[in-house]
């Protein structure tokens, strides 16, 4: 097998370039174990963080009182019809004390329930960054596979506030990648530095072009927010945290169904669960 070869297994066709869509919630749920000041408290900080939506959706809230476990939960939150949620991690738990799940009542709803979820900081814990929940002027859109994904970067664009940064990350595992490399190199027919030079180069190239066509087509709609690219190798977990630190990410936005598992797909689970200082949203 020659370089060129091999390469081409690598090569995707001409990718679909990013197409705007503008994301209207009518009605958005905020869902707490709370009661009066701190569930009122809640409410306006989920307010705060989604004010770029201004004053069309139609708010409503389930409180302490409003349901008894998740089978409960799960009926009046259907009854409710919602296009967006409001939580935050560890509902109905005290398992906040802990870095280790989001509790059960947001694992289920997360992937029962179609609609996207905003899942802020727990508001007992005292381990929100500063800047969470006061505003969104900047946000943070990742995913494996950048390219193609209209939804994500449509929602990350719409809660990005006007004059806000809005960046676009990926980050190719390069654990992985090297794994492959490795197996390459054992297979005399293919030179392994040609090789890994061109399959790099072809990871980072298709979603930094899918960035590219986001950012033209954003300038065309006027959004008045400014667009940053990040792309790489690197460890996922550790560079997605790195980043979100240095540019005090206000909301990170990620895909979090899988149509092969029940669960959270691969990268989103962690983040979500180690990710305890920002709000995120769950598509």
């Amino acid at each position: 097998m020659r370089v060129d070869q091999f390469e081409s297994i690598f090569r995707s066709a001409d990718k679909e370039p990013y197409q705007y869509e503008r994301i209207d919630p009518d009605r958005i749920l905020v869902v707490t174990d709370l009661a009066g000041d701190p569930a009122a408290a809640f409410m306006a900080a989920a307010r705060r963080l989604l004010a770029t939506l201004g004053d069309s959706p139609n708010w409503s809230a389930l409180g302490n009182d409003d349901y008894t476990g998740v089978e409960s939960l799960l009926a009046k939150v259907r009854a409710a019809e919602p296009d967006l949620i409001v939580t935050y991690r560890c509902l109905r738990s005290d398992s906040w004390k802990w870095p280790y799940t989001l509790g059960e009542h947001l694992d289920v709803l997360t992937q029962i329930i179609e609609c996207p979820v905003v899942v802020a900081p727990h508001p007992e814990a005292g381990r929100a960054s500063a800047h969470a929940m006061e505003n969104t002027d900047s946000v943070m859109a990742i995913t494996d596979h950048l390219t193609g994904d209209h939804r994500l970067i449509n929602f990350a664009a719409r809660l990005t506030q006007a004059r806000g940064t809005l960046f676009l990350a990926h980050i190719e595992d390069e654990r992985a990648f090297e794994h492959a490399i490795n197996t390459i190199s054992k297979i005399d027919s293919i030179e392994t530095d040609p090789a890994r030079e061109a399959i790099q180069d072809q990871l980072l190239k298709e979603p930094a072009d899918y960035i590219k066509s986001c950012r033209a087509v954003l300038k065309e709609h006027d959004l008045s927010i400014s667009l940053d690219a990040h792309v790489g190798m690197g460890h996922r977990i550790a560079e997605y945290r790195r980043f979100i630190t240095e540019h005090e990410v206000d909301l990170l936005v990620m895909n979090t169904r899988d149509d092969d598992q029940l669960a959270m797909h691969g990268l989103a689970y962690p983040l979500a669960i180690g990710l305890r200082e920002t709000p995120l949203l769950l598509l």
